[in-house]
């Protein structure tokens, strides 16, 4: 039976980040079994403080919210794995990095993962971009020699930011729904405030920290260090035409854009609609990744020399490194799932509600706070939505400004409970100190920024 308790939404919070950081920073469990621990402990004490949480459901919630993740990222993951794999292995991902180096010089290569990762992301959810984009940033680190740290941020911040800041991806897409804007305009305002945040995110904070910083290749995604630095001494002739080795790429991203494209524009040009079901099937980032992944492992085949039996075999080990990277992940997310259902989201919301500060402002801190207790930017993001839309009323400017705010506070501070810190770690190879020092302060620095962009757009700009 649950105890009334005013403060166990707080008090849960707290047990949940003392019980990760003992398991996963002083006793260095595997990061699976850490945060399975840590979201049954979680749920224990929901069922002490939480109506209608039984003993029982620690266990079988952290299951569901499990299961439920491994549905939205298993497929996913596992066929990036072999698309890293392939990339790597075969030299296209080399390839397509002396490309970006050929065209922009050796100086500016982390403007290019930039370029490449911020328009990826227009049509391409987070997690897809930055499993299409790991694979350039560690070819380009064993190219140049150094600059990981770097490399990472950039493609992480190109990614984020339109994440949180761009319809039609689904958070701000669902904001600017629960709050009544008009979606042409957040889409303008969102580009505007994802430029600076991703500027002040990847290149300013990527180069600051990267100067701090050194973070060595190391062996992930199924690809050890020794087979990457092998690669980047090829001489250009040995490895795939830049087509070939772009065409992963350009499949996952044409197939799930057109998707998105179709969905968008129908309402407008009804013909799509015939069309609009085989879209949806091969749009779905399940099946366009598995596409993208066939294609990548063909050339795998085709560069490598390898007998079908062997190159069977090497897939396979990549499938057994992503198998354990979409184990973790989704773990990660059970652990932010079990602490929502603690309450912590409305509480901390309705707590902030009481400050008298401005609505913009306002709407940042509930989002930011939520994001740090329960770890889902999206489950933020529509909490302070949901909070901020009969308020809209009050605002003196336009608000697509509101929908920003709410999702540059939604970004800030990814961490243990969130899905995502453990995709960049594991993809990236990357030790849980340096994820916390790229990543988690990446996401921010893009917060802070994003913030900040929108106060002074709307200040000069209110297009109320």
């Amino acid at each position: 039976m649950a105890i009334e308790f005013a403060h166990s939404p707080l008090l849960t919070f707290a047990v949940g980040l003392a019980v990760v950081v003992m398991l996963l920073v002083v006793l260095d469990l595997p990061a699976f079994v850490g945060l399975t621990i840590a979201a049954f402990t979680v749920g224990l004490v929901n069922a002490v403080f939480v109506p209608d949480f039984a003993m029982a459901d620690a266990a079988s919630r952290t299951a569901t919210a499990f299961g439920n993740g491994m549905a939205g990222i298993g497929i996913p993951i596992l066929m990036a794995a072999i698309i890293g794999k392939s990339m790597l292995e075969s030299g296209a991902a080399q390839r397509i990095v002396r490309g970006f180096q050929s065209l922009v010089g050796e100086g500016n290569s982390d403007i290019a993962l930039w370029g490449s990762s911020s328009v990826l992301a227009i049509p391409v959810f987070f997690d897809s971009v930055f499993y299409l984009m790991a694979p350039l940033a560690r070819s380009m680190r064993a190219r140049v020699g150094k600059n990981y740290a770097l490399y990472i941020v950039v493609v992480g911040a190109g990614a984020a930011t339109t994440h949180v800041f761009v319809p039609p991806t689904p958070g701000p897409l669902a904001v600017a729904s629960e709050i009544g804007v008009d979606l042409g305009i957040t889409i303008a305002v969102g580009v505007a405030t994802a430029i600076p945040a991703a500027i002040v995110g990847g290149l300013v904070y990527g180069r600051w920290i990267n100067a701090r910083l050194d973070i060595p290749l190391r062996d992930a995604m199924g690809t050890t260090t020794e087979e990457l630095e092998e690669r980047a001494q090829r001489e250009t002739s040995n490895l795939p035409g830049v087509l070939e080795a772009l065409l992963p790429i350009f499949l996952a991203v044409a197939l799930v854009a057109s998707a998105t494209g179709v969905d968008t524009f129908q309402e407008w040009y009804p013909a799509l609609e015939s069309i609009q079901p085989l879209v949806a099937f091969i749009g779905d980032k399940n099946v366009a990744l598995t596409i993208a992944a066939m294609a990548a492992a063909v050339t795998y085949l085709r560069w490598t020399g390898l007998s079908r039996s062997v190159w069977e075999d090497e897939l396979t080990e990549a499938l057994k490194s992503g198998g354990n990277i979409a184990a973790i992940t989704a773990m990660g997310g059970a652990f932010g799932a079990l602490l929502a259902a603690s309450g912590i989201g409305p509480y901390i919301a309705d707590v902030l509600q009481n400050f008298g500060i401005g609505l913009l402002v306002t709407a940042w801190l509930i989002a930011a706070v939520v994001r740090i207790a329960q770890g889902s930017a999206t489950s933020a993001m529509l909490t302070a939505a949901g909070i901020m839309a009969p308020l809209v009323g009050q605002l003196d400017v336009s608000a697509a400004y509101l929908v920003m705010v709410i999702g540059a506070g939604g970004n800030i501070c990814s961490w243990y409970n969130d899905s995502g810190f453990w995709l960049v770690k594991e993809i990236g190879g990357l030790t849980q100190a340096e994820t916390l020092k790229t990543w988690t302060a990446l996401t921010t620095v893009i917060s802070v920024t994003g913030l900040v962009t929108v106060l002074i757009m709307s200040s000069v700009l209110p297009l109320a």
